[in-house]
């Protein structure tokens, strides 16, 4: 991505494609056409599976207000129990929290390039799939990568932070 080409993004996405650079990640971010607030708008707008949308989650930890982000697979429901098991108990973020914390409007809340750098967590939902895509600092930002470039992006570790899938 060329100087003049990220300068004409948001903020966010441009904070996001300068840490994917830094990383030597080989994806930069895309613009989409319409919003993609919703693990469903994002997939649909994409033309992949929503369990490949990598979305990020921030509850907002008791003991001392941290935020406290959990990546997970855009077909599961997170279990705030087992997080509040991994990382002390949680409570939920409201928006302004989570821009404080992220730097991020909630609908945009990427993996990576936070303000503050929060407690993550990776669901292991996510090895499902050989490709996924997570938010870009904004609405209609995306980036494509791999679920094991979370780890490496994040330096988080991956965990079983999610419901059982209803069986139908």
């Amino acid at each position: 991505m060329c100087g003049a080409e990220l300068h004409s993004m948001p903020e966010g996405v441009q904070r996001v494609a300068r840490a994917l650079q830094d990383k030597g990640h080989p994806h930069a971010p895309l613009m989409l056409d319409d919003a993609a607030r919703t693990a469903q708008q994002a997939a649909d707008a994409l033309g992949i599976a929503v369990g490949q949308i990598a979305k990020s989650i921030i509850f907002r930890r008791k003991s001392d207000d941290a935020a406290v982000l959990v990546i997970a697979s855009g077909d599961r429901r997170v279990d705030e129990k087992k997080v509040d098991a991994i990382v002390g108990k949680t409570g939920r973020a409201d928006a302004e929290f989570v821009k404080s914390k992220t730097g991020y409007s909630i609908g945009g809340v990427s993996p990576i390039a936070h303000a503050v750098a929060p407690v993550t967590l990776i669901d292991r939902e996510l090895f499902r799939f050989e490709e996924i895509w997570a938010a870009a600092g904004h609405p209609h930002g995306v980036f494509k990568l791999r679920p094991q470039d979370l780890e490496s992006l994040t330096g988080a570790p991956v965990a079983d932070v999610v419901q059982e899938p209803l069986v139908s």
